[in-house]
């Protein structure tokens, strides 16, 4: 971190005001590393997956979030220290201290397991300090006059939901479909004390699958069933083992994961994570126990990467949420948000109709006749009459005053309300897992080497362009070097502060992954030297074939050893 802070990655917000925890700047480098990570997850959804990308507002409407649960659900047990009055995370206080799965007790539970421990902060005992929940969400006004209420968004998801029926249009009605969006969500958190794991305002990248509810056989899983990644279930987490690896098709077929989707995107995402540097050593799959589980949710899983700093971190969620939003936003909107199915040949069903004597309904229910027709025609009537709800009152309509008739008819398909298969990276904490990751300290010829290395295709400074000396129009060549390959989309530093060894090693220390040196022998025959920052190895390459060798070491079509032959 003290690298990160000093060469410009990430810096503490609106630090000569006093930093406030939960906020953080990203500098220069930061800011490239960001963009690059999030470029790498778009190659995999947008590019591999198809999934159009979609951009909604951070402040929502309070109805979003009534319909989606977050105002009455999303919220985090906390509590008041007696003695300092620090507000905390109560939780989180019980798992430092042992209990494990502190996250699935209830209130009354964890005020008693923290009945003997100390506070954080002044070290006193928490005694009976009640526990309470406190909602995560930021609140806002929409308009002047605080006419409208609004929150700002705890997760990018709801705006997909929201436009479920333009996407549906847009994919011109057929599943499975999915949609895309990075952005940032925002979460009050209690007392986040992990840096760049715990932020109020943080940046994620979400897809939303949308899938027929009976077939959630991946189309393309033939690309990862053999995929193998380490998978700790819950039997095993039950039984206090380690992950075991296993390919996807044999988690799938052995009832392990629920179906080809999850495992789909489990292997997607094992991908992504060590393709922006994580040590895939340090990477399991942990599935989420019945307890923790979301109780709408019908499997789920998260990416978990080992920090030395702050022990198993999740990334990654993965989850089958079945048709849980759509139903409920259906709900609250009265939108329709269902797919219709056609069948490969119409069918033909008897179907029951209702139809209402309105000669008698109309004077005696007056207003409300129609609706109460309506419901009629949906309900269930008993032998006596039927009973109905509109409005929140209910009518008992008898027998009399409506005829049932039974027909039959021709069916061309069906309403179907899809389930939703959903990845939900967390873009702060696989930057932050990608630079603990990636750093090492090494002994090269007497000095400590610092060096990040982290993956071309992430690496903020892709090149950089030396002259050996700064003079002979050494440093003219290195100029032109430097434009051409920024005109060939190659983001290209170029230096000639300092002696050549100190510019590779300030190099090295931000992660550039090549440094191209113009040197004498340049002046001769038009070559460079190429530097490889992982293996210090170098290779001599001509000036115009630069942009060539560079975009492929890049991008992972060449590797330097390939070069080098």
């Amino acid at each position: 971190m003290e690298v990160a802070r000093r060469r410009g990655f990430v810096w503490p917000s609106s630090e000569i005001y006093g930093s406030i925890a939960g906020f953080i700047d990203y500098g220069p480098l930061g800011a490239m590393l960001k963009r690059n990570v999030e470029n790498l997850w778009r190659s995999f959804y947008v590019f591999q997956e198809g999934y159009y990308e979609i951009e909604c507002p951070t402040v929502g409407n309070e109805a979003i979030f009534v319909a989606s649960g977050h105002v009455k659900e999303f919220a985090d047990k906390m509590v008041q220290c007696p003695h300092c009055g620090e507000y905390l995370r109560a939780d989180h206080i019980a798992e430092e201290n042992g209990i494990e799965n502190a996250g699935t007790l209830s209130a009354e539970a964890l005020q008693a397991a923290l009945y003997e421990l100390p506070c954080p902060s002044c070290k006193e005992p928490l005694g009976e300090a009640g526990v309470f929940a406190f909602n995560l969400m930021f609140q806002t006004t929409i308009g002047p006059g605080s006419q409208r209420k609004g929150y700002l968004r705890p997760e990018t998801a709801q705006g997909i939901f929201t436009d479920f029926s333009r996407l549906l249009r847009f994919y011109r009605d057929k599943l499975p479909f999915g949609a895309v969006q990075i952005g940032k969500s925002y979460r009050n958190e209690i007392s986040p004390r992990q840096g760049m794991i715990r932020l109020r305002e943080f940046s994620q990248a979400e897809a939303e699958i949308f899938v027929h509810p009976d077939r959630k056989d991946h189309p393309a899983f033939h690309r990862y069933a053999d995929y193998t990644a380490p998978l700790l279930t819950i039997a095993r987490q039950l039984d206090g083992q380690e992950p075991a690896a296993m390919t996807m098709r044999a988690a799938v077929d052995e009832g392990v994961i629920a179906n080809e989707y999850v495992a789909y995107y489990i292997a997607l995402t094992h991908r992504i994570l060590t393709a922006i540097g994580v040590d895939p050593v340090k990477l399991r799959f942990r599935q989420h126990l019945i307890d923790e589980r979301a109780h709408y949710a019908a499997d789920c899983w998260d990416a978990e990467v080992y920090s030395g700093r702050f022990g198993w971190v999740e990334i990654v969620g993965i989850a089958d949420r079945t048709n849980y939003d759509l139903r409920s936003h259906a709900g609250h909107s009265g939108t329709s948000m269902t797919v219709f199915m056609p069948y490969d040949e119409p069918k033909r069903v008897v179907k029951r109709r209702i139809t209402a004597d309105m000669g008698v309904l109309g004077p005696r229910y007056r207003g409300k006749a129609k609706a109460i027709a309506d419901a009629l025609a949906a309900s269930e009537p008993g032998e006596d009459g039927a009973r109905v709800t509109v409005d929140g009152e209910e009518f008992f309509i008898p027998a009399d005053l409506y005829q049932v008739r039974e027909e039959e008819v021709e069916v061309r398909g069906e309403e179907v309300m899809p389930h939703v298969i959903e990845p939900s990276y967390g873009i702060d904490r696989m930057i932050y897992v990608a630079l603990e990751h990636s750093y090492a300290e090494e002994e090269v010829e007497g000095e400590i080497r610092k060096v990040l290395r982290l993956p071309p295709a992430v690496a903020p400074i892709q090149v950089a362009v030396f002259p050996l000396m700064n003079r002979d129009g050494l440093e003219t060549v290195a100029q032109t070097i430097t434009e051409r390959l920024t005109q060939c989309r190659i983001l290209a530093q170029y230096d000639d502060s300092g002696a050549i060894g100190r510019r590779y090693r300030r190099q090295d220390e931000v992660g550039t992954p090549f440094a191209v040196t113009v040197d004498y022998e340049t002046l001769e025959d038009n070559t460079v030297t190429v530097r490889d920052r992982d293996s210090m190895e170098q290779v001599r390459i001509p000036i115009e074939r630069l942009p060539e060798v560079l975009s492929a070491l890049i991008s992972g079509a060449a590797t330097f050893r390939e070069i080098r032959a």
